[in-house]
């Protein structure tokens, strides 16, 4: 008798983590397949990740992620706490073990690059979820050590300049040290020093934490000019599933370790399962 193949790591992922979703009603039973992932990131990916297993030192906590995104979309992981999301961004940036799998950049292969190559070579920007900005120095300093990679400080200099252009709530608070700014300018500090290196994928870990409803808002607005006038690539975790579906291009839901649903945003959005499981309807 002919046997079955063995499923692979990546669809026994997705069973245990469709286990792993509360029983009530129905649930997910497979994840999506890799032609709707390419699909999704319309055949032609800038970011792309296959089969990736990564952790931290022994412990795995990814188990054969596939993703995509194409230049000028946006991406937004939601899921459970302890799913796994910000592993995904720390694997892109180089903080995790890549045990198995690939990321690559325009066809590059970046997966075992550290996190300042993948600045200067993959110009990938990383905004933390923490608060990361310097709070004894200056705006205008906070910005000038985004460039910490550029050749001369003259050209961090220059590109701290551009940034006061385009942010005039920035320009206004220059002098003013980094720890008196409210929330919500801390955050844009964040994203904007992120641009110094002007990369063409930002990674943005949880935009909205912390901040009250007011700066929400203005973080949001700020992201969408980034992606639809500058036309950057965008793969943010998001807790507020809500906000960060209304947002993104692209929706992936994340369970133990593994992606067991995606699709346009807003089609998300408007799944029942989704809506019970993570926008408590």
């Amino acid at each position: 008798m002919r046997e079955t193949p063995p499923p692979d790591a990546g669809q026994r992922a997705r069973d245990h983590a469709a286990e792993a979703l509360p029983q009530e009603g129905p649930v997910v039973t497979a994840g999506p397949t890799r032609a709707r992932i390419a699909q999704l990131a319309g055949h032609a990916p800038l970011l792309r990740i296959d089969g990736l297993i990564a952790g931290y030192g022994k412990m795995e906590i990814l188990h054969g992620i596939d993703l995509q995104v194409g230049p000028g979309q946006s991406l937004c992981l939601i899921g459970p706490n302890g799913a796994g999301k910000s592993t995904v961004l720390h694997s892109i940036y180089g903080f995790t073990t890549i045990m198995g799998g690939s990321i690559t950049v325009n066809g590059l292969d970046i997966t075992r690059l550290g996190p300042s190559e993948k600045l200067k070579i993959a110009r990938i920007a990383y905004v933390l979820q923490d608060n990361s900005v310097f709070p004894d120095m200056t705006v205008e300093e906070n910005l000038w050590m985004g460039g910490f990679l550029m050749e001369r400080p003259a050209q961090a200099k220059a590109a701290a300049e551009t940034i006061f252009g385009t942010y005039p709530r920035l320009a206004e608070r220059r002098r003013q040290r980094a720890g008196t700014l409210s929330g919500g300018e801390r955050r844009l500090l964040e994203i904007a020093r992120a641009l110094v290196m002007e990369p063409q994928v930002l990674l943005i870990d949880e935009p909205s934490i912390g901040l009250e409803p007011r700066y929400i808002g203005m973080v949001f607005e700020v992201l969408d000019d980034l992606q639809r006038r500058q036309g950057k690539t965008i793969v943010m975790v998001e807790q507020n599933a809500k906000k960060g579906l209304e947002f993104a291009d692209i929706g992936y839901v994340l369970v133990a370790g593994a992606i067991v649903m995606a699709g346009p945003g807003r089609d998300l959005l408007r799944d029942p399962e989704v809506g019970r499981l993570f926008l408590g309807r």
